[in-house]
């Protein structure tokens, strides 16, 4: 119960099984019966709201009378529009879809969420998705749906009606298609196909009966349902139906499923009506899944294109583990598909017509600290096994031992860990990187040579193993990264196992294993292994003390999807990984190709075209009316390191985006050597920038990364100067490891080498000496000072006035937008005077605040 408790502060309020979602800015007021409410989410238009309980019946014999809790929402702007049924996480209500109800209102249709019986305010008992019960419920819901006026119809009795949910919501979206022919459309996320095989995986194939029992999972699925409050305390069985309470019990006590249990949890299966839902379906599933992994997605879409139906499949980065939940991303995906197959008066909004998108993370922005994400997408989904490559194995028979009483334990997955693996992968070891993962002596590990090109598993990569050890044997395999260097120190693909049961396996027992789907780049010059162990803490393990042989007899065979592409075309296909920064600098010096050819078009001014920068009258404001930059000039001479000054919110990062080329300004002008500044402009190739923090692809090494980002720029390898910018970034061994290796300073010292690749004439850094300690500072002030001594100019935003006044030869003030200081720093300071005290007294007169 406690960590039932623990999972709903983690996830939300209601701690639900699905994304957390919080309705920002939403104001509901709920009212008894059938009363008529206003929900206003700040801003927007208001959204009608009905609160009704609606009355069904259900039971095997349509004997149980259950009262639903709902929610309905009239559609915005029209006078009836198709209909959206939302369903809720396990545990969870129908007060965790509102904002999604609401959002959905708004763009004209009508919404219908519902507590499941069991949960929330509705009655009834928890029969897990049972055709005889919760099936029946939403069926009777959608006769209710019929009798609405402003509620579209295909005929009598029959509603345009689409299905979306997370979770437990997602498997009665397919269940519903399977049973109701009047569902028109469904969008199930992060769900199950087969709860049996779920909940007992067999990595084998042996299938449920003889899987491996998910017994942490497991038992917070039980635990979250059991209720709150006296009532449900006095009941050991909770809000279950007592079949589901005896049926948890008995395995949850023997570790091994019943027939009775495989049957029951079948039915309550998509897979149990595989064939009958024959509707267009979005089945989104999450790559940090331990509970539902992407295996169970992809055996919906398979099932449901055997139909003949529209399918498209998404692969986000979050899920039951946590990660990033991408939650406006698969909102508008939702909206979208049922823009396409239910709203046929209004023009689709749909932008795509992709069969198959993966979500991948690049960089990091540093405004918000968040991953950058990119979508890659391909036109039909290709399955777990797409276009194989098979990579040879090495490692001799190994033994090894399952502990006493199953402990300690290696850690795989837990709840809430692919978050901690997330933060791992994107700043150094991590809070993830800190637990155990395998223990000594309870796992046999299996290395690839080193990779002489990268690779791209997408998919669910297989092997063959021989295993040898008294009766049933069960195991966890999984996948790691081992980059050069680091064969001690391998990190985990995916921190999910792929469990195993391998029946008879006294004589030696040859298996084929597929281990966890994934999307995951493994970088030249690394390596791939194979790992498989005695215990896992997510799982029940045998607990008497015993000993295996492992051994491999055949190489590693890897899926890859050739095929799938970013948005981004006409670059190309790998651009996509670029951070948002660099990317946007890449394409605008893509525009002038090899040659740098120069358009007809471009404004020129051959009397300035020795000016490093000129700008003249800069203003730029925000839609909310804040004026970020206010009638801006000055210009930087060659030769000039110049520092750009100025509090909080004096408009210094608008003013560094709008001379990138990022945003246009609303008026005045900005030159490089006599070329105006536009988006895409050609001058843009010699300037080199690090604006924003460093963005770059966690699992790339240093040195991928910066060959990647000199790719992109179109232009020579000779020309990039590399060996110079790597001695500036001065990481040593550091550069071959993964960035995700990298503490904030070493990723600071490399994106500065990444700026001055190619030795830029005009180089920009926002706050370069962030995360580095005092002699890497001095390092870098000595190396700004001679970069601008050859010739070349430098531009520094910094807070660090110290710094700035012994590396910088000029200096510009700003303040709430406008210039208040310019010239020659000594001028500035004058004499017995530091540069913080002219600045502090400059700003204050200049009456410094505002919001950049």
């Amino acid at each position: 119960m406690k960590t039932a408790q623990r999972l709903r502060q983690r996830w939300g309020k209601t701690g639900r099984f699905g994304r957390s979602v919080t309705a920002a800015g939403a104001a509901v007021v709920l009212a008894g019966g059938g009363g008529l409410v206003w929900g206003l989410g700040g801003g927007d238009a208001p959204v009608r709201t009905l609160e009704q309980r609606v009355q069904v019946v259900d039971g095997p014999k349509d004997d149980q009378r259950v009262t639903l809790d709902t929610t309905f929402y009239r559609p915005v702007g029209r006078s009836k529009g198709p209909a959206v049924m939302l369903g809720h996480g396990f545990g969870g209500s129908k007060d965790d879809v509102r904002a999604e109800a609401e959002g959905l209102a708004r763009d004209g249709y009508a919404v219908l969420a519902w507590s499941a019986r069991g949960f929330g305010k509705s009655t009834g008992e928890i029969a897990l998705n049972s055709p005889d019960y919760e099936v029946k419920d939403v069926r009777q819901l959608i006769d209710w749906l019929a009798k609405r006026p402003d509620v579209q119809l295909d005929g009598p009795g029959d509603p345009r009606v689409g299905i979306a949910g997370e979770s437990y919501g997602g498997a009665i979206a397919l269940l519903t298609a399977g049973y109701d022919k009047r569902v028109d459309a469904i969008a199930p996320q992060i769900t199950w196909n087969n709860l049996a095989e779920a909940l007992f995986p067999n990595a084998t194939g042996d299938g449920p009966d003889n899987g491996v029992f998910k017994k942490l999972w497991a038992g917070i699925f039980f635990s979250s349902g059991m209720g709150e409050g006296p009532a449900a305390q006095a009941n050991a069985c909770g809000r279950f139906m007592p079949a589901v309470c005896d049926m948890y019990q008995e395995i949850a006590e023997t570790g091994r499923p019943t027939a009775e249990a495989v049957e029951m949890l079948r039915r309550s299966s998509p897979a149990a009506v595989a064939g009958q839902i024959k509707v267009p379906s979005l089945i989104v599933q999450g790559q940090a899944d331990s509970l539902f992994p992407l295996d169970q997605g992809d055996a919906n879409a398979k099932a449901i294109a055997r139909t003949g139906a529209p399918v498209s499949v998404v692969w986000f980065q979050g899920g039951h583990d946590g990660g990033d939940p991408e939650t406006g991303r698969v909102r508008g995906l939702v909206r979208d598909w049922f823009d396409r197959y239910l709203d046929r008066e209004t023009p689709s909004r749909s932008t795509t017509d992709k069969g198959f998108t993966v979500t991948r993370a690049g960089g990091i922005d540093s405004s918000t600290q968040s991953v950058v994400i990119e979508a890659a997408g391909t036109r039909t989904y290709p399955g777990l096994a797409s276009d194989p490559r098979t990579v040879a194995l090495t490692g001799r028979e190994q033994t090894i031992h399952n502990p006493a009483g199953g402990s300690p334990a290696s850690i795989s997955a837990l709840p809430g860990l692919g978050a901690l693996g997330s933060l791992g992968d994107l700043g150094g070891a991590g809070l993830a990187g800190q637990l155990p993962v395998d223990m000594p002596g309870q796992s046999a590990a299996f290395d690839t040579a080193p990779l002489t090109a990268p690779v791209r598993l997408t998919g669910a990569a297989s092997v063959r193993i021989k295993v040898t050890g008294k009766g049933d044997v069960p195991l966890f395999a999984k996948l790691y990264d081992v980059a050069p260097g680091r064969s001690a120190g391998a990190a985990p693909a995916r921190r999910i196992a792929a469990p195993l049961r391998v029946a008879k396996a006294d004589g030696g027992r040859e298996v084929t294993v597929s281990l966890p789907a994934m999307d995951y780049r493994f970088d030249r010059g690394h390596k791939l292994r194979l790992v498989v162990a005695t215990t896992d803490m997510g799982f029940a393990t045998p607990p008497r003390p015993a000993s295996y042989k492992v051994a491999v007899v055949s190489g590693l065979t890897v899926p890859t999807v050739p095929s799938l592409r970013t948005a981004a075309a006409p670059l190309p296909a790998w651009i996509w990984i670029l951070p948002a920064v660099a990317l946007a600098v890449a394409a605008g010096i893509l525009v002038t190709g090899r040659g740098r050819r120069r358009t007809a078009t471009e404004p020129f001014d051959a009397a300035r075209a020795g000016v490093p920068l000129e700008i003249t009258g800069l203003t730029k404001a925000y839609k909310s009316g804040h004026l970020a930059v206010d009638d801006l000039s000055f210009s930087v001479e060659k030769g000039q390191v110049l520092g750009l000054l100025g509090p909080n919110g004096a408009g210094k990062t608008t003013t560094l985006r709008m001379l990138m080329g990022l945003i246009h300004p609303d008026a005045g002008e900005i030159r490089i050597f006599g070329r105006r500044v536009a988006p895409g402009a050609p001058v843009l190739s010699r300037l080199g920038s690090f604006v924003e923090g460093p963005g770059f692809l966690p699992h790339l090494s240093g040195r991928d990364n910066l060959d990647l980002y000199w790719r992109a720029t179109g232009r020579p390898a000779d020309e990039a100067h590399l060996d110079e910018a790597l001695r500036i970034a001065d990481l040593g061994t550091a550069l071959d490891r993964a960035v995700r290796t990298y503490s904030q300073g070493m990723r600071q010292r490399l994106a500065i080498a990444q700026a001055m690749l190619g030795l830029p004439d005009l180089l920009v850094l926002d706050e370069p000496t962030n995360g580095l300690d005092p002699p890497q500072i001095r390092e870098m002030r000595d190396v700004l000072i001679r970069y601008a001594a050859e010739g070349r100019t430098v531009i520094v935003s910094s807070h660090l006035l110290s710094e700035v006044e012994m590396t910088c030869t000029h200096a510009v003030v700003m303040s709430r937008g406008r210039r208040v200081a310019a010239g020659p720093v000594a001028e500035i300071v004058g004499s017995g005077r530091r540069l913080e005290d002219a600045f502090l007294e400059i700003i204050g007169t200049g009456n410094g605040k505002g919001e950049a």
